[in-house]
């Protein structure tokens, strides 16, 4: 019989875990697996379960947000001499990287997924030698990921919000950055920046699908001018809400790039805080992980 590691957070979103972790061990039970269910005890008890279990697995289950997620593939790449299958239940707030994966919001049906999906190779982010899953950022929406409770948490989701409600462009605190990647540098003061390889962050697709291939070892760059008139503000609001290009908000893909500031920057990785550096290496780590996607 096949063996599974179910690593649960039972806090996250609003616990709705809780109420289906029988049904979801019974489905899981009648796949043909034997279950082991290991509930999260404390902030990064998930990445120790699946770096100390996870090679005795055949798979290993996700279920909780997407911080939960970033844990257990933290364990899981200390360990890709013996790769596991990951499946992902998406049980959190925002749930960014479930869009991209294509799975449902039913948790039932996303367990279901989980062992009988399909499966894929999956890109993972290197930041100063942390693993990220699917964003890393730098700027205003950030800072406001980590800043507000669970229930509103999310980067770009609040752009609108937090745009919306400046009252004068000297609330802005943009950030003199010098990117460099493939050979080419971008030097400018900028409101936000973000390498990304997922259609959704914070629950706002600013991505375009055809754009993110989990496999290709590229992520999606995306860096915002500081504006210098209330115009320009409203022409990136614009930008940014359909998705089509402008001169205030530059757009690239890239598998390295370099992040240089003057003074220290708050970085968030999965919508986690992710430290305060002035020298940020982010690179891609091509089809790390085997994932289950619907």
């Amino acid at each position: 019989m096949k063996r599974l590691l179910l690593i649960y957070n039972a806090h996250a979103g609003k616990k709705r875990i809780a109420q289906k972790l029988h049904d979801v061990v019974y489905l899981f039970t009648t796949a043909g697996y034997e279950v082991t269910v290991h509930p999260t005890l404390f902030r990064g008890d998930a990445t120790k379960t699946a770096a100390e279990l996870g090679g005795q697995y055949d798979h290993v289950v996700c279920c909780g947000g997407d911080g939960t997620l970033n844990e257990v593939v933290t364990g899981l790449m200390t360990r890709r001499d013996q790769l596991a299958t990951l499946g992902y239940i998406p049980a959190g707030t925002t749930n960014d990287f479930s869009k991209t994966l294509k799975l449902p919001a039913d948790l039932m049906k996303a367990a279901r997924i989980a062992v009988e999906g399909s499966p894929c190779l999956c890109d993972v982010g290197d930041f100063n030698g942390r693993t990220f899953v699917y964003v890393a950022a730098f700027g205003v929406f950030s800072e406001v990921s980590y800043a507000t409770p669970q229930s509103s948490k999310n980067v770009l989701g609040h752009l609108a919000y937090v745009l919306g409600g400046i009252k004068s462009l000297t609330q802005l605190r943009p950030c003199h950055m010098k990117v460099t990647h493939d050979g080419e540098t971008i030097e400018g003061e900028f409101i936000y920046g973000m390498v990304t390889d997922s259609i959704s962050v914070g629950g706002f697709r600013g991505v375009k699908k055809e754009h993110v291939k989990l496999d290709d070892g590229l992520f999606e760059v995306m860096l915002v001018k500081n504006p210098q008139t209330p115009e320009e503000l409203t022409t990136i609001l614009n930008a940014l809400m359909t998705k089509k290009p402008d001169g205030n908000v530059i757009g690239f893909q890239s598998g390295d790039i370099t992040f240089e500031s003057r003074e220290q920057v708050a970085w968030t990785l999965d919508g986690e805080f992710g430290g305060d550096t002035q020298l940020a290496h982010v690179s891609n780590v091509p089809r790390a992980i085997r994932i289950m996607r619907g």
